[in-house]
């Protein structure tokens, strides 16, 4: 379920505003880690060594779709990791929607949450300003498991189909737990072709990156790895692009009208022959 993408957790007390929370949550590892030397009961860090996103790439009605699964082992760091961050009563959390997304589901540990848009602000991302879904945890667990998933259609860019996954690792990133890595599995149950993958932040400067495709049964099912390590450059978010598959569709759709529409030219042809000999 929704930027997607990394998940974007906030920390707040309940006399925090919205536009705070939104505040603290743009803020990188290192201005979050000032903010607790300063007040210690308004931090939290939080360390994600490793997330797993999973996407499948389908037909729908027609269009080329993506549904996706985000898996985000979290735990809160401590005192007891020598980090000025404890566990707070309840955590809230934004989570950035591509266009068109639905069916929107997020777990804390296989407990449901409920979600509300997010009106406060959008999230930038190199195509385009996405909408926000908002969730509080509470109570919030040391450790946890949070899973989203979501759907959406696939962007159309001059001929070709992408999606961008936004890895908003930033705020994962501490002293007290500097990498993380995410394993990204595309399952491609489309016919696609020029299968391509790139990183990128916030701008037009898209770099390839490297990808490996393995074959499940008659599925392409391509891999890609992301790492991140503190006070170092980031990659930015995932973008993967391909070609052929809506290509494919109008083609096999092509192959069958074309013939259905002789075929009834000739009947036409053989009833007016038969009226008017």
């Amino acid at each position: 379920m929704g930027k997607n993408n990394t998940l974007l957790v906030v920390l707040a007390t309940k006399k925090l505003a919205a536009t705070l929370i939104f505040t603290l949550l743009l803020s990188t590892a290192a201005g979050l880690a000032d903010l607790a030397t300063a007040n210690p009961e308004m931090a939290t860090l939080i360390a994600m060594p490793e997330e797993y996103i999973n996407y499948t790439i389908t037909t729908v009605n027609g269009s080329l779709w993506a549904k996706i699964d985000g898996t985000y082992p979290l735990r809160i760091l401590t005192e007891s990791d020598g980090a000025p961050s404890c566990v707070p009563a309840e955590l809230p959390m934004v989570y950035p929607t591509p266009p068109g997304t639905t069916n929107i589901h997020v777990k804390v540990d296989e407990t449901e949450l409920e979600w509300s848009n997010y009106p406060y602000h959008t999230h930038h991302t190199a195509i385009g300003d996405w909408s926000m879904i908002y969730c509080l945890i509470v109570p919030v667990p040391e450790q946890f498991v949070l899973t989203i998933h979501y759907e959406h259609p696939l962007e159309q860019v001059n001929g070709s189909s992408l999606f961008l996954y936004d890895l908003n690792i930033s705020p994962y990133l501490s002293p007290w737990s500097s990498n993380s890595t995410a394993y990204f599995t595309i399952r491609l149950d489309a016919n696609v072709s020029n299968l391509q993958a790139y990183t990128t932040e916030t701008d037009s400067v898209w770099k390839p990156i490297n990808y490996t495709v393995s074959q499940e049964d008659k599925t392409e099912v391509m891999s890609v790895q992301m790492y991140s390590e503190y006070d170092k450059p980031l990659l930015g978010d995932l973008v993967v692009m391909f070609s052929g598959a809506e290509a494919e569709t109008v083609e096999v759709a092509l192959w069958i009208i074309i013939p259905l529409v002789v075929v009834a030219a000739l009947l036409v042809f053989i009833i007016y022959r038969r009226k008017h000999p």
